[in-house]
């Protein structure tokens, strides 16, 4: 039988200490010191005869003490073997968390560590359920920014070799690889820190080359000549995903006029020839004028052929647009006629700046009516649907544009080695003034994409590239996706709408820094040459000397003669080395096929920030399912970005930058920047909804402290309790326990269950959520308060005393590997202050939560329950008073609540019972049916509590009458409770106890 804990608000705020009586407030007072401290208490013959908490666990680690002790706990505990040591266990089930790599760029920052934390916190849960964890951590190494970064060092850059800039570029990266991974061995990260994978050695350079075969062998991979986004400060084509949108980019936009050369045949009644016709184009980027080779209109939208009032010419544009049009050219157009878009069939304009050209009106599905005049000037070399365009209409596509974003000797002396986007532009601009065919010139606010890295605009620019098919892969992956597990579930519609908009993906670079494209051209006529011989002999070389030998070895080592032979070829000398780079997406993409240690393998997870949705998680996937048909993991889990604590992006300007390592060791001012601890760090992780964006500040961190704070007197209130009792030999079985004590391990034996389904889900969250309920609630609040006389005031073996210390020790047991993946140190602190197990293997080594499913036993919640609903109402009758004053007699009619309350009380009247220590009363009567005679000054309370047993099979609502007394008792002076017969004399029961000791 299942149960749930109801009870709620009734175990919080009215059991806190001011019903515990006198020893149990004095001991909660020494649980908050380092050491008992005798001189606070009150002076008693008797207080060596009370057994008070004895612990040298501290209940805070001030200052440097935390992170000094963390450090001493990592050493003491073998955090640095413990990978080595769970990889050598003998079980077949193993946990796979692929690392994806961090860029090896820079310091490492809190998107790290809320990263590598949530990793940790995974691996660990799964090693201490019996899994053996596969996580080899690894460096994203290759690429522009880490280029840029390496020669932002070095005078001359334009001077150094291809090998100069590698070598550079390797010690940059390698420097902030040392740096990013001693982070991560300070935040406990658990891991392969002697076997990480870089993604510039040599093995990983050759798996990633093998993918790259099996992907152009199988089709998926071709070079073309086609427009792609274009980075001109950094001489290199660009991946979407390196793409960022500058919101406030103004662009020089412009209307212009394209003049008929052919009127379309359908509108010739129309366009007489008697007055001049245009059709009117409106551009943000005038400098791709020069490269037009077309005019596209919407064939289903209507078309308005009008009269310009200004100039009493003829211009077409969409009827839409005739309105907003006339208005930004500050003129009033009169609507002639009007024709639907494919009327405009067969006509052509000539051309604006190049005398001679004509541009045809083509139609084109991507023409829109939101902005501009609805017929969009077409420039195939520098857009991906003016692209297609021209594919279907045999169009040339000659860019004009070189890789520095400068015009060519084609465009023409008056723009050769112009900026496309400065001077260019304005040339490009005053060319249509002098043309007359320009008719309004406007800056233009809007989103426009920018280089990630240099944060300077890109351009579309045709060139020869290598692409992946996305096309022909993307159907496959998107039915593959679908078997992943994605949390949270709404991520996964974020990644298949990014896959069904990519069409194609250029993975090939123009830079120094990265794994050549293995592909050797023809001299004359630029023909590949690449086939299994080529590729084999080039992975050879790059697994045994890296991919530097691609730029050292001279081409004959490199191509063999038998390969150029086999492709028909005459002579190596005939045939160069390509230039090209891969793209560091298919780097880091192709990770799988390396670290995964079975060909088929998927590793059961991938986690990683939202920003891989369209990076990291969709490359591994494309790669995978154009070499395997598979995807490389089984679950996604994806998190949110970090920001400050008022939901600010972190900027260096604002000041609200959070540094790891000023969080765990302090700044240089204590007082504005204490030292928290890694553990802060990984609590503030575990407790954040890292599903959305994630706060940290100084209050966050505050509180996180605080919080672990809270949790470590819980502790030390266990660890205190323990002196003097061994689990091995003074355990009481649970059928032997108190009720109350059985109860404890019916709520322990759910919170564990509750704790693992939510590691399970890695919902970290609810995880704290579920300790700080259980922690505060149900052990601080409840049970502590309940037990404190049992543990304090009973003989030290008296086997009611043993009985807690058992269910104690259970608590402690179970609480602390609940939290061990969040807080590692802290947990394996606990261990070291045990007062038994003194050669303990420590918490990671000795397994997950053991809670026992026997501890569950019918009755047991509802006699508890019953009872404190009972206690409820006495105690709401003498709020702010102690419950030590007062006797209760409970009265209810014979039934089932009756019966489970003659369970904890099978005396009429006691002050030693189970009920009684539950009400916390100087006595408790149970009675069947109202006393004929009740004092005058009795207070009586009424209420009713509902039994459900067997899953509501049984459903009982009994009623009860609290009478409340004053007690006629005094205090003991041992137990601080009103059971004595005199003030100077102790209880029977202490009395008992004393006698036990042999002194009086």
């Amino acid at each position: 039988m299942l149960w749930a804990l109801r009870a709620p608000p009734r175990l919080r705020a009215q059991l806190r200490l001011r019903a515990a009586g006198g020893w149990a407030r004095l001991a909660a007072s020494e649980a908050n010191s380092r050491q008992p401290a005798a001189e606070s208490r009150e002076d008693s013959q008797y207080r060596d005869t009370v057994l008070l908490p004895r612990s040298r666990f501290p209940a805070q680690l001030p200052g440097r003490l935390q992170p000094e002790t963390e450090l001493e706990t990592q050493q003491k505990c073998g955090f640095s073997e413990l990978y080595s040591w769970q990889r050598q266990r003998k079980t077949k089930q193993e946990f796979c968390l692929h690392d994806g790599p961090p860029y090896a760029n820079g310091e490492p920052h809190v998107g790290h560590a809320l990263n590598k934390i949530l990793k940790d916190i995974t691996n660990r849960f799964y090693m201490m359920r019996g899994y053996k964890v596969h996580y080899v951590p690894g460096w994203d190494c290759h690429g522009l920014p880490i280029e840029l970064k390496a020669l932002s060092e070095v005078k001359g850059v334009a001077n150094l070799s291809p090998m100069e800039i590698r070598q550079r570029a390797r010690e940059f990266a390698e420097r902030a690889i040392e740096k990013q991974r001693s982070a991560f061995v300070r935040w406990g990260i658990m891991a392969d820190w002697a076997n990480c994978y870089r993604t510039f050695d040599g093995r990983y350079e050759a798996n990633q080359l093998r993918v790259f075969y099996k992907m152009y062998d199988k089709g998926f991979i071709y070079r073309d000549y086609k427009p792609v986004f274009w980075s001109p400060s950094a001489n290199t084509a660009l991946a979407e995903a390196e793409l960022e949108y500058n919101e406030q980019h103004v662009s020089r936009s412009v209307y212009m006029k394209f003049p008929l050369l052919k009127s379309p045949p359908k509108l010739t009644s129309v366009l007489d020839g008697s007055s001049p016709a245009s059709v009117l184009v409106w551009t943000t980027q005038p400098w791709t004028v020069p490269a037009n080779q077309a005019i596209c209109y919407m064939p289903d939208s209507v078309y308005s052929i009008v009269k310009c009032a200004t100039t009493g010419e003829y211009f077409i544009l969409a009827a839409d647009r005739v309105e907003s049009t006339a208005a930004a050219l500050d003129t009033q157009f009169e609507v002639m006629s009007t024709c639907k878009g494919e009327d405009l069939a067969d006509g052509s304009c000539a051309h604006p700046t190049i005398p001679g050209r004509v541009s045809p009106l083509l139609p084109a599905n991507h023409v829109t009516m939101t902005k501009g005049t609805g017929l969009v000037h077409t420039a195939p070399a520098h857009g991906m649907e003016d692209y297609n365009v021209a594919s279907h209409h045999q169009l040339p596509t000659d860019c004009l544009v070189d890789e520095g974003g400068f015009f060519t000797e084609a465009a023409g002396p008056e723009l050769q080695n112009k900026n496309v986007l400065e001077e260019g532009n304005e040339a490009v601009i005053q060319m249509l003034q002098a043309a007359g065919s320009l008719l309004k010139e406007e800056k233009y606010v809007h989103s426009y994409p920018y280089d990630w890295r240099t944060k300077k605009p890109m351009i579309v620019r045709a060139s020869k590239q290598w692409f992946v098919n996305t096309a022909s892969i993307k159907a496959t992956a998107q039915e593959v996706l679908k078997k992943v597990k994605v949390i949270p579930t709404s991520a996964v519609n974020r990644i298949l709408e990014m896959l069904d908009r990519r069409t194609f993906w250029c993975i090939s670079r123009q830079r120094s820094w990265g794994v050549p494209i293995p592909v050797f051209y023809q001299k004359d006529t630029g023909e590949c040459l690449i086939n299994s011989e080529t590729i084999a002999n080039v992975i050879k070389i790059v697994e045994q000397q890296g991919t530097d030998a691609w730029w050292t070895l001279p081409i004959e080592q490199l191509l063999s003669k038998e390969a150029v032979a086999k492709a028909g070829g005459h002579d190596i000398s005939d045939y160069v080395k390509g230039q090209d780079v891969l793209d560091i997406w298919f780097d880091s993409g192709t990770s799988w096929a390396h670290v995964l240690e079975d060909a088929e393998q998927r590793a059961d997870l991938y986690l990683e920030g939202k920003d891989q949705l369209g990076g990291w998680f969709q490359s591994s996937l494309l790669t995978s399912v154009a070499t395997r048909k598979k995807a490389p993991y089984k679950t996604l889990v994806v998190h949110g970005f970090t920001l400050g604590e008022k939901g600010e992006k972190m900027s260096k300007s604002i000041g609200n930058v959070v540094d790891p390592d000023v969080v765990i060791n302090g700044g240089e001012d204590h007082t504005k920047d204490p030292p928290y601890g890694a553990d802060v760090l990984r609590w503030w992780v575990a407790e954040s909804n890292v599903f959305t964006e994630v706060l940290i500040g100084p209050v966050v961190l505050n509180a996180a402290r605080d919080d672990i704070n809270k949790l470590r007197n819980t502790l030390r209130f266990i660890l205190g309790n323990m002196d003097g009792f061994n689990p091995e030999t003074d355990s009481v079985p649970a059928s032997e326990m108190y009720i109350i004590d059985q109860y404890m391990l019916h709520l322990l034996q759910d919170y564990g269950s509750k704790v693992t389904e939510a590691y399970k889900e890695y919902d970290y969250s609810k995880v704290v959520r579920l300790l700080q309920a259980f922690c505060s609630r149900n052990l601080s609040n409840f049970y502590f308060s309940i037990i404190k006389d049992r543990l304090y005031c009973e003989e030290e073996k008296d086997p009611k005393r043993r009985s807690c210390q058992t269910v104690l020790a259970e608590a402690l047991d179970i609480v602390v590997r609940s939290f061990a993946p969040i807080l590692p140190h802290l947990a394996e602190e606990v261990f070291q202050h045990l007062p038994y197990k003194k050669d303990s293997e420590g918490v990671f080594r000795s397994g997950w939560i053991k809670a026992s499913s026997g501890w569950k036993k019918p009755g047991t919640e509802e006699a508890v329950e019953g009872a404190c609903a009972i206690r409820d109402s006495f105690l709401g009758s003498i709020s702010g008073k102690n419950a030590l004053e007062y006797e209760v007699v409970i009265v209810i009619e014979p039934g089932l609540l009756f019966e489970l309350m003659e369970v904890l009380q099978a005396e009429e009247s006691s002050s030693v019972s189970q009920l009684n220590e539950i009400m916390m009363a100087s006595q408790t009567t149970l009675l069947s049916e109202f006393p004929k005679e009740t004092p005058a000054d009795a207070n009586i309370i009424s209420g009713t509590f509902l039994i459900n047993l067997e899953g509501g099979d049984i459903r009982e609502e009994s009623s009860y009458k609290v009478i409340v007394l004053p007690t006629a008792k005094a205090k003991c002076p041992r137990c601080r409770r009103y059971t004595s017969n005199s003030p100077s004399t102790p209880c029977p029961r202490c009395m008992k106890v004393i006698a036990g000791k042999g002194s009086v």
